[in-house]
């Protein structure tokens, strides 16, 4: 079998994965090994949402803290009455943010009484400045990459 294209083997009598299988990956020129089971272990990490509920007088949300160093999507929930939060970004300059998107979006629960400041850590950029981006809408969403060095909008919405 080792002679055949893909197209041509017989995946009738293929066995099936038990996820223990390990399976070699090339990532920044440095050839990585990981398993089936991790690999789904990540993916479905990173495409859960990790939920968020702001409350009133909640003070901020640092997105620095290690509780949220594998969160991507977020969806912000609010309760309570009107208020402003600050929810501040990672350090761009970690290494572990290099090329990181997260995507945050909001639930019916926001209304333009409810702002949450989405912020850069004190001395580092959003889009090129210090101010925050301002979440007070129901159903909106941002997306945020980093190169390393600061934050970029690559994706607003709002309805």
């Amino acid at each position: 079998m080792a002679n055949k294209k893909i197209s041509q083997l017989n995946l009738v009598a293929a066995s099936d994965l038990d996820g223990s299988e390990v399976i070699a990956i090339v990532h920044s020129s440095e050839t990585k090994k990981t398993t089936i089971s991790n690999l789904e272990t990540l993916i479905v990490t990173h495409l859960s949402a990790t939920n968020i509920t702001v409350v009133s007088g909640g003070g901020s949300i640092d997105l620095g803290d290690s509780a949220y160093d594998d969160a991507e999507m977020i969806k912000l929930s609010w309760s309570g009455v009107g208020d402003n939060i600050e929810i501040t970004l990672p350090d761009a300059t970690e290494a572990k943010n290099l090329n990181r998107q997260i995507r945050l979006i909001t639930d019916s629960t926001y209304e333009t009484s409810t702002r949450a400041e989405l912020t850069p850590v004190s001395g580092q950029t959003l889009d090129g400045g210090v101010s925050s981006y301002t979440i007070n809408k129901a159903y909106e969403g941002i997306t945020v990459w980093c190169d390393g060095t600061e934050w970029f909008i690559i994706q607003a919405k709002a309805s």
